[in-house]
């Protein structure tokens, strides 16, 4: 916008006035797809200790991301989870892929590491991050569970609370004529 404009009073509002468009935020199907991607392009082109450092990635990203709705909205977990399969984990995999191989596996780069042993380093760090945020959720849901166990055992006691009155088999139980209407009989 010109100065001119702005010294005049115009755009200002019409720039605060247009509405913000937020991106909706990646679905389980996107987040799955970007963690496979990754392990596509590390397949072959990549030594072994990276290809299984980002398999275990992809294979927590893979448990967990249907199950990112359970740690709520706007939650720090969530975003984390998100943000490593779709963003830290496809930038640290295609910055080391970009190097040639020699370079990237023999060179020390910094720290007396090599471009290899950073990567590595950068992926185990993700790996274990992940791996918390999961062992959290799972830990919620099996609290939960057990909560859900104890409400049942308070609401209906134990096991033999719901036993039955035995019958002989194939017999009909009396009908209980104390409480309720009469039994109908045949005419």
């Amino acid at each position: 916008m010109s100065w001119w404009r702005r010294l005049l009073g115009g755009g200002r509002a019409e720039e605060e006035a247009r509405p913000v468009s937020i991106p909706a935020p990646p679905t389980t199907e996107q987040i799955v797809t970007s963690v496979d991607a990754v392990l596509a392009r590390t397949s072959g082109k990549a030594p072994a200790a990276v290809t299984a450092r980002v398999q275990r990635v992809a294979e927590t990203v893979h448990e967990m991301a249907p199950r990112l709705d359970r740690l709520g909205a706007g939650s720090q977990q969530a975003h984390t989870v998100v943000a490593t399969a779709t963003s830290y984990l496809p930038e640290a995999v295609d910055a080391y892929l970009r190097l040639p191989r020699d370079f990237a596996d023999r060179r020390v780069v910094d720290r007396g590491k090599t471009s290899l042993m950073i990567l590595c380093d950068q992926l185990d760090l993700l790996g274990a991050t992940i791996d918390k945020i999961s062992d959290a959720v799972s830990r919620a849901d099996a609290v939960a569970l057990v909560a859900h166990g104890r409400f049942l055992e308070e609401k209906f006691g134990t096991s033999s609370a719901l036993n039955l009155p035995s019958a002989a088999p194939g017999s009909m139980p009396a009908p209980d004529t104390t409480s309720g209407p009469p039994p109908l009989e045949a005419p």
